[in-house]
């Protein structure tokens, strides 16, 4: 047997693998924020001077240094295709992540079995757009459905992440991985919308254009709490930070025609030019949508909202 064989199913290199691609992870989001670009994972990072990427062509992935899987990754939204599986939280706190292909026995599919026996710590790699993904880790695959040709996966604390010592009896609490997975699983949606809405807009807010994007938001239509309000590009606008805030306590209103209209109290009121060129000098303007009728704003949702600020007027 060759020395890198050896190496390559050691205990000790694969945590230390591990720990290197969570401390690189880390330090991805630190540069680029919540999401990462694909190049950067594909790229990798450096360990016993090799490369090791964090990603690959499919979606369960296991690098030539190690002999478990290290990541598992679900594609972006391609605006007009559908994706091939969303992920769903499962009755019991954990996510659902599909087999690759049909075959229960494929290599990668088994190689998740064997990540599921060792309790091996992966990275779940959720696709947001096209090029950018939302690292979640440490991941943990806890079960299979075959019945569904999928397996449950849990979301754990930053700590198993790196606490990996085989001689140290794991501290696994169910009730903390439910919360965690669930956690997760609203701030990836959440991540989701928000990359999606200002990517539908060309980072711009749709009443005063400001290109920004440290100072844009996605803002809800119908807000997360109504039948209808979920984190989709039609329930959503990309404004900035001031137009989110007027948007949200019905000081500016949309109409069902994209036209901008400012509440009537405010429209009155002498403040200084804050007040004058950032709120009542957009009374009727007409706001930008994406041209892509799939992207555009719901009309039902704006008339039902435009009702709410009616309202208040």
């Amino acid at each position: 047997m060759t020395e890198d064989a050896n190496a390559y199913g050691d205990a000790d290199v694969d945590r230390a693998v591990r720990i290197a691609a969570f401390a690189f992870l880390a330090a991805l989001k630190r540069k680029h924020g919540e999401t990462v670009p694909r190049t950067a994972l594909a790229e990798g990072f450096d360990y016993a001077g090799r490369r090791v990427p964090v990603v690959g062509p499919q979606g369960i992935f296991k690098p030539a240094v190690l002999a478990v899987p290290l990541s598992i990754t679900t594609v972006p939204v391609v605006p007009g295709r559908a994706r091939p599986y969303e992920d769903e939280m499962g009755p019991d706190g954990t996510l659902t992540y599909r087999y690759r292909g049909t075959n229960p026995d494929h290599p990668d599919n088994q190689g998740l079995r064997t990540a599921m026996v060792r309790q091996a710590p992966l990275v779940y790699l959720y696709g947001i757009t096209p090029g950018r993904y939302l690292p979640v880790w440490p991941v943990f695959v806890v079960g299979e459905e075959r019945s569904s040709q999928s397996f449950r996966v849990a979301v754990d604390t930053a700590e198993t992440a790196i606490d990996l010592d085989p001689n140290r009896p794991a501290t696994v609490s169910e009730i903390r991985r439910r919360y965690v997975t669930a956690q997760v699983h609203v701030r990836v949606h959440q991540v989701a919308f928000r990359e999606r809405v200002l990517a539908a807009y060309r980072e711009q807010c749709a009443v005063c254009r400001l290109r920004h994007a440290e100072l844009l938001d996605a803002a809800h239509i119908l807000p997360d709490g109504h039948p209808l309000g979920e984190p989709t590009v039609p329930n959503g606008l990309a404004l900035c930070k001031l137009h989110h805030a007027a948007f949200d306590r019905h000081i500016l209103g949309v109409r069902p025609d994209l036209v901008v209209e400012i509440r009537e109290d405010i429209l009155r009121e002498e403040d200084g030019p804050m007040l004058r060129h950032g709120l009542q000098g957009f009374q009727g303007v007409r706001i930008r949508v994406p041209r892509p009728d799939d992207l555009r704003p719901s009309t039902a949702f704006l008339a039902e909202r435009y009702e709410l600020f009616r309202k208040t007027c």
